[in-house]
């Protein structure tokens, strides 16, 4: 092979340089210069030009995509200049950045296309590879959407903090890197700058940031026990950066003790999975993939205490309501795992929670009295390390309200299970969805009913 054919990869492989780096590489150089209207005419131009050109462009597929969703971007940015919700120039550079750079297929998949390894310590190896690998994209995403938005900051003197720009570019390349660990249909170069440049948007209108070198150890450390789920089969790929992100965000936030209670649960959760798992299976009724999370599992579960976790550093005036629906958010998550795996294993037929009729194990809003406790002993422990961590000064309402708020929260999602679940309305992840937020209004709903 030839200087000229190593340094363009086929379309088919599409790794090291390529046309997709040069290409981001002279958008980025001349975006300050060029403006938004230009840069969108020019990348309109470059979109018809390799869609039109066969295959004599090095990966002339992905180059499509990716300008395809860079003239999207730059569009909305137009469309939304002269309105209060300004979708920013530095921001469409930075979610291309996240996309482009390093622009390597399965980054972040756990199928590999190398032959299988025979021996146990190759395959070990073969995984670790792929982490440090995975540990370095990452980095290298972030360093690229920093760098992007910085160019069009300094040389635009716009009024944006770099530790914000920082703190955005953290978020982004995680969230994209997320969106290429999803399985879709959707083109990954279309999926992940979009992905990166809507969650970049949403963190830059609340302009809070906190400084460089703190969101570096929030990152590193929820990555880090992303990594140890992972290699313990508790995790998938997606789940392990879903958590990622999710730690980055409660910690930065709210603070690493939230994120250690929202861990808990994970950690009980795929704990209990394993509980007489061999009898769960035997019975139709285990986890599938072995109990492996994806990032359903871990979103499903956890939008709710996201949501209030960030709500909680924007808004620390609601301070002490947020706190106690946070609690009874992760109490609600906890409880409806335990209810489930420990429940199941009970013996006799658990009963519909809506008529109270005998059914099978594991049908959607069967109830067992096993199963309840477990709903109250989780929530319970939730409360206890929520008060031993901190998160709370008042042991007996901590306690009270966040054992209650989950209890409740349990039984709200086997009465969705009973009911939309098995008419199809909402799925499994849907159930939890709203019974994890229906946890934490009862729990704000207690506090404000007690104090």
């Amino acid at each position: 092979m030839n200087r000229a054919a190593r340094f363009f990869k086929n379309a088919d492989s599409c790794q090291g340089i390529s046309v997709i780096h040069i290409l981001y590489l002279v958008l980025i150089l001349i975006a300050p210069f060029a403006g938004v209207n230009l840069l969108f005419l020019l990348s309109i131009t470059l979109f018809l030009i390799v869609r039109f050109s066969g295959s004599s462009f090095s990966c002339g597929r992905d180059v499509t995509s990716l300008v395809f969703s860079l003239a999207l971007m730059l569009f909305v940015s137009t469309i939304l200049g002269s309105s209060s919700y300004t979708y920013p120039f530095y921001i469409v550079l930075a979610a291309f950045a996240v996309a482009a750079v390093g622009n390597r297929k399965n980054s972040f998949s756990e199928t590999d296309p190398a032959p299988d390894f025979n021996s146990r310590r190759c395959r070990v190896k073969k995984r670790s590879f792929s982490i440090l690998w995975s540990s370095a994209f990452l980095a290298l995403r972030i360093a690229a959407a920093f760098l992007a938005a910085s160019w069009i900051i300094y040389w635009q003197k716009l009024p944006v903090p770099y530790n914000l720009v920082f703190f955005i570019a953290v978020i982004g390349a995680v969230t994209g890197s997320l969106f290429e660990s999803i399985p879709s249909k959707i083109d990954k170069n279309i999926s992940v700058p979009l992905g990166a440049g809507m969650m970049m948007w949403i963190f830059e209108e609340f302009r809070y940031w906190v400084p460089p070198e703190e969101m570096v150890v929030a990152l590193v450390f929820s990555f880090f026990l992303g990594v140890l789920a992972y290699r313990a089969k508790i995790a998938d790929v997606s789940a392990l950066l879903s958590a990622a992100l999710l730690g980055v965000l409660i910690i930065v936030f709210s603070g690493l003790s939230w994120f250690l209670l929202l861990l808990t649960f994970f950690i009980l959760g795929g704990g209990f999975t394993r509980y007489k798992y061999a009898y769960k299976e035997s019975i139709g009724i285990g986890q599938a993939k072995d109990g492996i999370r994806s990032y359903e599992n871990v979103f499903s579960n956890s939008t709710a205490a996201l949501v209030l976790a960030v709500a909680y550093g924007i808004f620390p005036e609601h301070g002490l309501p947020i706190v106690y629906a946070y609690m009874g958010t992760v109490a609600t998550a906890t409880g409806d795992t335990l209810a489930s795996e420990i429940g199941t294993t009970a013996k006799g037929k658990p009963r519909m929670i809506t008529t109270l009729k005998l059914s099978e194990p594991g049908t959607d809003g069967a109830v067992s009295l096993l199963g309840e406790l477990a709903a109250i002993f989780g929530p319970a422990a939730i409360g206890l390390l929520a008060y031993i961590l901190g998160v709370s000064d008042n042991f007996i309402l901590t306690v009270l309200i966040t054992t209650a708020g989950g209890f409740f929260g349990t039984n709200v999602d086997s009465l969705l299970g009973a009911t939309l679940q098995k008419r199809g309305v909402l799925s499994n992840s849907g159930v939890n969805f709203v019974a994890t937020f229906a946890g934490a209004g009862i729990s704000a709903g207690l506090y404000y009913l007690i104090t």
